[in-house]
C-alpha cells in the first residue's frame, strides 16, 4: 500500500490545530478565529483573535527550530528595552505541542516596502539600527548571550571571519564562476586581511533590516521591526549597514544613515569592509544561479559586480 504525503491544505489544517491548542494553552480559553497567513516560508503563520487581543502564532516543523526562537526572543526584548519597537513575544517553547512554536501579540500597519512615507521610515529605520547596534553581546555570529553552548561560540572576530562567515570560501566560489575580476578578488581578500586583525567589541545586529522586515502605520511611524532570525553578535555599523543599504537607491541610502548618525569620515573608513560583506553575501546565491542554468543572469549580476551599475565613482 502506497502512502501518499498530506496535501498543503492537510498540513495546514494539522498545524492550525496545534496553534488552536497553544492559544487555549497560554490564554486558558480557545481563541475565536485563527486564520492562515501565506507569508511564511519556512514556519506556519496563523493569525489568532482572542477576547485578550490579537496574536500571531509561528511554529515551525523543525526541532532545531527551538534555538531560533530563543535568540529572536533575546533579542527582541534586549531590543525593546533599548526603546525600538518590537513585536512583543509573549511564550516560545516545544513541549505542549511535538513543533517549536512563538505567540507574538500582533502589530499594527503594513510593510513599509512601498509606503507613501518612504523617508521618514528609511531615517527612522536608521536610528533604530543605531540602536540595536548600541546593544552590547558576547561572542561572534550566531550563538552569543541567548544561547549557553560555549563550544560554539567564536570567541574572537577573526575566529567568525574565518570559522564560520568563511569569507575565504565565498571568494573562491566568485572567484570560481568569473564573478569579479582578479583585481577585485586582491582588494577583497587585502580588506578581509586587515578586518581580521581587528579587535572590535560585539554588539547586537538585526542581520535583515530592510523595508520588508518593517511594519509602520499610515503616518509612516514604525510600530515594529520585524524577522530577527537572521540576527547575529557582530560588528557594528559594517553588517548590519551592509545588509541595509542593499536595497536603497542613493538617495535613501543617506537618509538611513542621517538616522544612523554616522559621521561622514567615518562612513567612508567603514565602506571597504561595508562593501565586501555586501559582495561576498552574493555568494550562495551565485551558487543557485549557476545551479539554475540561467546564464543571463548570470551575466547581469557580472555587471552588477564589476561596478558598472556604480554611478558616483570614476
Amino acid at each position: 500500500m502506497i502512502t501518499k504525503n498530506p496535501s498543503p491544505a492537510r498540513l495546514v489544517n494539522k498545524f492550525k490545530e496545534h496553534a488552536r491548542f497553544v492559544v487555549e494553552h497560554h490564554f486558558g480559553s480557545a481563541p475565536g478565529r485563527i486564520v492562515h497567513k501565506s507569508a511564511g516560508l519556512t514556519n506556519f503563520v496563523f493569525a489568532a483573535k482572542h477576547k485578550a487581543g490579537e496574536f500571531i502564532i509561528r511554529i515551525s516543523p523543525e526541532a532545531a527550530a527551538i534555538n531560533s526562537f530563543i535568540k529572536e526572543q533575546w533579542a527582541q526584548t534586549a531590543a525593546r528595552k533599548a526603546g525600538v519597537p518590537t513585536a512583543e513575544i509573549l511564550e516560545v517553547g516545544s513541549a505542549i505541542i511535538p513543533h517549536p512554536y512563538m505567540i507574538t501579540r500582533s502589530v499594527t500597519g503594513a510593510e513599509a516596502t512601498y509606503h507613501p512615507e518612504r523617508a521618514k521610515i528609511v531615517g527612522d529605520m536608521g536610528r533604530f539600527a543605531a540602536l540595536i547596534n548600541g546593544i552590547r553581546t558576547k561572542g561572534f555570529g550566531e550563538t552569543f548571550d541567548w544561547s549557553n553552548n560555549q563550544l560554539s561560540r567564536n570567541e574572537t572576530w577573526k575566529e567568525y571571519l574565518v570559522n564560520e562567515y568563511r569569507y575565504d570560501s565565498k571568494l573562491d566560489i566568485l572567484e570560481k564562476h568569473r564573478m569579479l575580476s582578479a583585481e577585485q578578488l586582491r582588494r577583497l581578500r587585502k580588506v578581509f586581511a586587515e578586518a581580521s586583525k581587528m579587535k572590535p567589541r560585539p554588539v547586537l545586529n538585526h542581520g535583515d533590516i530592510r523595508l520588508k522586515n518593517v511594519i509602520a502605520d499610515e503616518n509612516g511611524k514604525i510600530s515594529a521591526i520585524i524577522d530577527w532570525e537572521n540576527c547575529t553578535s557582530n560588528l557594528g555599523p559594517h553588517w548590519d549597514l551592509s545588509l541595509g543599504l542593499h536595497d536603497l537607491g542613493v538617495d535613501d541610502m543617506q537618509h538611513f544613515l542621517l538616522g544612523y548618525g554616522i559621521k561622514e569620515n567615518k562612513l567612508r573608513e567603514a565602506m571597504p569592509l561595508i562593501k565586501a560583506f555586501n559582495i561576498t553575501n552574493y555568494a550562495s546565491a551565485i551558487e543557485g544561479i549557476v545551479r539554475s542554468g540561467d546564464k543571463t543572469r548570470l551575466e547581469q549580476y557580472r555587471t552588477r559586480m564589476s561596478g558598472a551599475l556604480d554611478l558616483y565613482s570614476f
